[in-house]
């Protein structure tokens, strides 16, 4: 069994978990900010959509550059509706699932780097990259998630058990 077919049932639960609290933002909480030095439930959930469109990138690419030279510096996208958000997580989701399924097992230790106008922020092995900035990335943005859905009194649901 090749690694990412070990590593997909794990991508498809936390994907899927994940999902399951995107559906649970009411749109007139888009806005709503735990305080104001806090990132909004919006901006929350744009970026958990938007980490699922990373998991291409990762796999398939050598490195990505934040502000690459002569083009646009990333910025997590507005997405302003759950609609807009659950679509765009959908889209990150399947093309992380078919880079999953595309990947072979001597790729994952070759190095990948995050660049900032073409100088490393950092570089490590793809499989570390995967693990810390997908996964546990997307798990700590849900976390953030499901406390701000809390404090305006919508319970997540279950996700490991009850």
């Amino acid at each position: 069994m090749s690694i990412a077919q070990q590593l997909l049932p794990e991508f498809d639960y936390e994907t899927a978990n994940t999902r399951k609290v995107l559906e649970q933002i009411p749109d007139d909480k888009i806005e709503w900010q735990a305080g104001p030095s806090f990132k909004s439930i919006g901006w929350n959930a744009s970026h958990l959509a938007e980490i699922a469109n990373w998991t291409a990138g990762v796999l398939l690419q050598d490195a990505w550059d934040a502000r690459p030279e002569g083009g646009e510096p990333y910025h997590t996208p507005v997405l302003t509706t759950r609609a807009a958000i659950l679509a765009r997580f959908d889209e990150g989701v399947a093309s992380g699932r078919r880079a999953l399924e595309q990947i072979g097992d001597d790729a994952w230790p070759q190095p990948w780097s995050l660049l900032d106008f073409k100088q490393p922020l950092f570089t490590m092995p793809r499989a570390a990259v995967y693990r810390t900035f997908i996964i546990n990335h997307l798990i700590h943005h849900r976390a953030h998630l499901i406390v701000y859905l809390r404090l305006n009194g919508i319970n997540p649901p279950p996700m490991y058990g009850v």
